[in-house]
């Protein structure tokens, strides 16, 4: 709160992505974002494995079996696997994020990530290798996860800025 007892604009921005962990309302928040991250993760993780016009069922005419047929179209199939792998890292993030401190929290990280390594393990058994740069898969991948961290740290170091004594007159308080 400012000095005269209203919140400052970066409060209000600040309070409006959060919520109560004790109260009523928090939980129902949580539990939303809970279901809508699991229901992107699911609809990622299946146009990952099933890729839209499915896979070649024979090696034939130059192309092999359980390869994607949208591959054939390079510059929007990259486009989808992008954007797919994106949505579906950030869901994952949203996901670890919200289950800290659950009960049995580790065995569904444990899960989250054994998920995370079969989508990148499905993404590269349909992508031809000639036509994704999977650096790029990789870095859309990592993307959330930086952010995350970055934010985090950011909320970090302002608490412990906060937490210093403040300086008057020049000197600091013992």
């Amino acid at each position: 709160m400012g000095s005269n007892g209203t919140s400052t604009p970066s409060q209000r921005i600040r309070n409006s992505f959060s919520y109560g962990n004790d109260d009523e309302e928090g939980n129902d928040y949580k539990n939303m974002l809970l279901v809508v991250a699991t229901l992107i993760n699911a609809v990622t993780f299946s146009a990952g494995v099933n890729p839209p016009g499915g896979v070649w069922q024979d090696d034939v005419a130059g192309h092999k079996a359980g390869r994607s047929i949208y591959s054939t179209q390079k510059v929007p199939f990259h486009i989808f696997l992008v954007l797919n792998t994106l949505a579906f890292s950030t869901s994952i993030v949203l996901l670890i994020s919200l289950t800290y401190r659950f009960p049995f929290f580790i065995y569904l990280w444990a899960a989250i990530a054994a998920m995370f390594f079969t989508y990148a393990a499905a993404i590269f058994a349909i992508a031809p290798d000639e036509s994704v740069k999977f650096r790029y898969l990789l870095a859309a991948a990592a993307v959330p996860f930086a952010i995350h961290f970055l934010l985090s740290a950011y909320r970090l170091l302002k608490k412990d800025k906060e937490d210093l004594p403040e300086v008057q007159g020049g000197t600091v308080p013992s």
